[in-house]
This record gives structure tokens, C-alpha cells and sequence, in this order.
């Protein structure tokens, strides 16, 4: 007791710390990221170094080292492309979208068998060669194919289906569908049906369940499920080359005639590559803003 106050015990010392216990943590803090090394190599060596030479070579005039903007200027006579890929992109990603939610939503309120069932029918196509798939299309849409086959069988004229702008964004939806129902399927299996249930006890149909529980619980499906399918759509090459012919030809299309056409231009490809590099990180950003995985199946 001070002038009537309480003297405070001084503050313990810190506790000494083992040696051997602090090399222990060194050890753990080491070997618990090395898994992620090869990764950070792939990424390096697949990713990065790539991507520092498409900005290299887009920003050099041809032949010689020298820094220039004109690669990247002269994109702009390849706009009605780049809007044709992105239409094309944007139709294909909304069909996808309309066909998908619906058999999701219907996926993953059935029993855990069937579900299985299911997921395994949507993924079977995958199973198949890309390029076996493309060829499939083709010969069902082919002037002699077999649709125009059956027309011609029933008295009716045939159709030009081949080599049309539909047939390449039929060609997207076919592929592509697959990466739309999963994100969405997975997310609809966290919606709790306690909650579809009291919003149908409190009086409301089928439309307004649908808008105030199910639609918003799902978005964060609904936002990866269209960046899965337009990120790809947009830069594809093979399904417009089979399924469009020369008339429709997309961003996918020109990078290849760039690099491996007979107007060999690596900077003018680099060129429009990062342009389109960058159109797909702004559609992302946009995406990821409306994304948020930490609501998924949950409901405020």
C-alpha cells in the first residue's frame, strides 16, 4: 500500500522461447507452402512469361526492338470483329443462362441418386474429343446433312444451317453449357428448401418465390456461370471456323491468321491478344462485382 493506493505487481518477464520449438515453426511455415511451389512455377513458366511477351512483342514495331502504339492503334480496323465476337459471345452466354437455370434448379431438387444421375449426363459430352463434337455438328447441319435430309424426306426445302452466325452460337451453347449448369447447380444445392417453404406458407406464388428467394441466392451462380461461358466464347476459333466457314470470323479466328496464317504478323496478333486480354479482365471485374460467395445460400 502506496498513499493509500494499490501498488501493481511489476509485469511478468515474457516467456523464454524454445530453440528447438521456434526451428520446429520454421520448418512447418516452410514445408506447409511448399505444395503451392510447383503452382507458382506453372503460373511463372505458363502464364506470366507468356503474357510478358504478348505486351513485348504488341508494343514493338516488327523487326526491330523499337517501343511503338501503332500494333495497338491498328486494332481499331478490327472492330466490327471484336463486336461480332462479343455479340456472338453475349447470345450464346444468355441461352446458356435460360436453358441452364431451369434444369439446375430442377437437379438439385431431386434426390442424391438421381442427382448423380444427372451431373453425370451433363458432364458425358465432355467426356468426348472438342473436335469430335464440332465435326458431329457439322455433319447434322450440312447442306447433305441430317437435318436437310429429313427435310428433303418430308417434301420440305432444305435449309442453309451451315456457315451461318446461328450454327456458331449453336456451337457455343452446345460446348459451352456445361460450364453454366455446374456453378449454378452447385449453388442451388445450398438453398435451403425451409426457406422456399416459409415463403410459400407467408402467401407468396410461384413468381415472387422465385424473384425475392430463389433469384437472388442463386446470383452468385448465375455470375460465374457467365464468365465461365463468355470468357471462352468470345476468344474461340475452331467451332466459327467449322460452323461458320469463312463467313463468320471471330477475334479467335484473326489471332490465328496472325500468327499461323499466311500474313505472318506475331505483333499484330500480340496486339489484338492484349486487347482482348483486356475486354475479358473488364467483363470479369464487372462479374466479380456482382459476385459475392459469401451469400451463397444464404438469404438476409
Amino acid at each position: 500500500m502506496t498513499n493509500g493506493r494499490m501498488s501493481k505487481a511489476p509485469a511478468p518477464p515474457p516467456p523464454a522461447v524454445d530453440p528447438a520449438r521456434r526451428s520446429q515453426r520454421s520448418r512447418r511455415k516452410i514445408f506447409g507452402t511448399f505444395p503451392a511451389y510447383p503452382y507458382i512455377f506453372w503460373m511463372i513458366l505458363f502464364t506470366i512469361v507468356p503474357m510478358i511477351l504478348v505486351i513485348y512483342f504488341a508494343v514493338t514495331a516488327p523487326g526491330t526492338n523499337k517501343v511503338t502504339f501503332d500494333n495497338i492503334v491498328n486494332v481499331g480496323q478490327y472492330m466490327p470483329i471484336f463486336v461480332r465476337s462479343i455479340w456472338l459471345g453475349a447470345v450464346s452466354t444468355v441461352v446458356c443462362l435460360l436453358v441452364a437455370y431451369p434444369f439446375a434448379f430442377i437437379m438439385s431438387r431431386m434426390r442424391a441418386g438421381r442427382q448423380t444421375l444427372m451431373l453425370m449426363l451433363v458432364m458425358l459430352p465432355m467426356w468426348m474429343n472438342f473436335l469430335l463434337r464440332i465435326y458431329a455438328w457439322v455433319t447434322i447441319l450440312e447442306d447433305h446433312g441430317v437435318i436437310n435430309q429429313i427435310l428433303t424426306f418430308l417434301h420440305l426445302p432444305a435449309l442453309k444451317l451451315i456457315d451461318t452466325q446461328g450454327a456458331v452460337a449453336l456451337g457455343m451453347v452446345y460446348n459451352y453449357l456445361p460450364f453454366m449448369i455446374l456453378p449454378l447447380y452447385t449453388v442451388m444445392t445450398k438453398i435451403d428448401d425451409r426457406l422456399i417453404e416459409a415463403a410459400q406458407d407467408l402467401g407468396s406464388g410461384f413468381f415472387n418465390t422465385f424473384a425475392r428467394v430463389v433469384l437472388p441466392l442463386s446470383m452468385p451462380g448465375i455470375t460465374s456461370g457467365i464468365t465461365m461461358v463468355f470468357v471462352p466464347a468470345v476468344s474461340t476459333f475452331v467451332i466459327s471456323q467449322e460452323l461458320g466457314g469463312g463467313s463468320t470470323m471471330l477475334v479467335g479466328d484473326l489471332i490465328d491468321q496472325q500468327f499461323l496464317g499466311t500474313a505472318y504478323n506475331p505483333q499484330m496478333g500480340s496486339a489484338i491478344s492484349l486487347v482482348l486480354m483486356v475486354l475479358i479482365l473488364i467483363s470479369m471485374a464487372v462479374m466479380n462485382q456482382l459476385d459475392d460467395e459469401d451469400m451463397e445460400g444464404v438469404l438476409l
